[in-house]
């Protein structure tokens, strides 16, 4: 499988780049005028400077603000005598930097503290720097990282974070990273989407790379009559699914063999359900799910192998009629009128929710062409066939990715029918009609896909996409723990 690219290392400082951890201990130990215990470490250790002393403040009665002050000024002190980077730090960023991975810094100090560690290390290092000055909440919140990602323009999915402290973990977990903990003076377990080594020396941007989750890259795609409105339409079909590197596609409208067809010249696996459904996977097919003479409308799964587990996925195909966006536009109707008109594509779709619900837990990936607008995206009807797979526990990934409606309406009918076919001249009602929706799944990205130059119907034949529905591609974060079913760590 294909692992997501690394687009940034973000590191914690103290503890992690630089041995500091010791020096604040010790400037802990100074104001607070004792010595520390291993009691005291979940107070000082990842901590803000201000939540230490407020901490020291409960148990020795003095000012929360003047013994943060006395606390900087201890740790500032210990700090310009001189910061040793940790082993292998310096050369990881070196590696780094040779392969233009953007960096950051993201430390629980305050600015002052970070810019004299800085100093030492160069501060040229990182693209961005986020200290416990440039967000409302630090560490354990996901704030920090949150930040990070924002400033360099990247998915913390794609990230890893090299942690040294439970505290930091917890808030680049929080954040969505991948996480390399380097614990420096409390242990840190293992856990999925965590690995924990002894230190840095000997990683390298490729064990980075490593511990990046894998992609699933699922579409949806409705062929219109297996693609034969266009000429050479199995060569356009096969060039789409080749440059759009799709890992598993949902088909409606296959017309007989197009699935087939399809996954013998990409070399992949297949699942055909009736004349019109199709499921092909480059990963191997394990099971057929449903009713294999499924009719024209219904719905068709198959499960998928991926890093030692499985997903389900399952393509739609619901009826085109009534359609409500014409009895909108054109008839008028009431939204409760339009509300009962969806009873037939709901029964559906509550037929292929009770099928997909037989399987045991384990993700599952439910797509196709609804042929009905999304509740999420117009709020004069509550369009009840995309509430019902919310409610049965499925979240549409476009609208995760794309919450806005206005500005992203994600439209997939139709490319081709900008007017009504009827010769009117009435506008065609444009809507997002075709879904990828996931159980289980964490989603990296979605689009809807048309590629090359197209004309309107009926002069569609010498069109690039053969197609006339817009394509739906969302591409999910896939790890051993998702598809298992168990936690997945690793400690080196």
């Amino acid at each position: 499988m294909t692992r997501i690219p690394l687009q940034a290392a973000l590191f914690d400082m103290d503890g992690t780049l630089v041995d500091t951890e010791r020096l604040w201990w010790e400037a802990v130990e100074r104001v607070a005028g004792r010595p520390l215990t291993e009691a005291d470490r979940p107070q000082v250790l990842g901590r803000p400077v201000e939540h230490t002393a407020r901490w020291l403040a409960v148990g020795t009665g003095r000012p929360a603000a003047g013994l943060a002050e006395a606390l900087h000024r201890e740790f500032a002190d210990r700090v310009r005598a001189g910061v040793v980077p940790r082993p292998g730090a310096l050369a990881l960023l070196y590696a780094l930097a040779r392969e233009r991975v953007p960096t950051a810094l993201v430390t629980a100090s305050p600015r002052a503290v970070a810019d004299l560690v800085l100093d030492a290390l160069g501060a040229g290092r990182f693209a961005v720097t986020v200290t416990a000055d440039d967000t409302e909440h630090t560490k354990p919140a996901p704030d920090p990282y949150l930040a990070a990602c924002a400033a360099l323009g990247v998915d913390p999915a794609a990230c890893v974070a090299v942690e040294d402290t439970e505290t930091g973990v917890a808030s680049a977990e929080a954040a969505g990273c991948a996480v390399l903990a380097v614990p420096s003076l409390a242990p840190i377990a293992p856990a999925p989407g965590r690995t924990v080594v002894a230190g840095l020396e000997g990683v390298t941007p490729d064990r980075l790379r490593s511990l990046l989750p894998h992609r699933l890259r699922v579409m949806t795609w409705n062929l219109w009559h297996g693609g034969t409105e266009v000429r050479d339409h199995r060569a356009k079909q096969l060039k789409v699914l080749t440059e759009a590197d799709v890992d598993v596609v949902g088909l409606q409208e296959t017309y007989g063999g197009a699935a087939e067809e399809l996954a013998e010249a990409l070399g992949w696996h297949c699942h055909r359900a009736g004349e019109n459904l199709g499921i092909v996977s480059r990963h191997p097919i394990t099971a057929g799910l449903g009713d294999p003479d499924v009719g024209f409308y219904g719905a068709a799964g198959a499960r998928i192998r991926v890093l030692g587990g499985e997903v389900d996925v399952w393509t739609v195909h619901l009826d085109c009629a009534p359609y409500g966006p014409y009895e909108a536009a054109f008839d008028g109707l009431t939204a409760d009128a339009l509300t009962a008109h969806e009873e037939g594509r709901l029964a559906r779709l509550g037929d292929a929710l009770r099928r997909v619900g037989e399987g045991p837990e384990r993700p599952v990936v439910l797509v196709g062409d609804f042929n009905c607008p999304s509740h999420l995206d117009r709020a004069d009807v509550p369009w009840p066939v995309t509430r019902a797979a919310e409610e049965a526990g499925f979240a549409d990934s476009y609208r995760e990715a794309h919450p806005d409606p206005v500005r992203e309406p994600g439209h997939t009918w139709s490319p081709v029918h900008a007017e009504h076919e009827d010769g009117s001249g009435r506008p065609e009602p444009q809507d997002r009609i075709d879904f990828v929706f996931h159980r289980g799944l964490r989603v990296l990205d979605s689009r809807t896909l048309v590629t090359g130059g197209n004309r309107p119907w009926p002069d569609v034949e010498d069109n690039d996409w053969p197609s006339d529905h817009a394509a739906v591609i969302t591409t999910f974060a896939i790890t051993p723990a998702a598809v298992c079913g168990k936690p997945v760590g690793e400690r080196t």
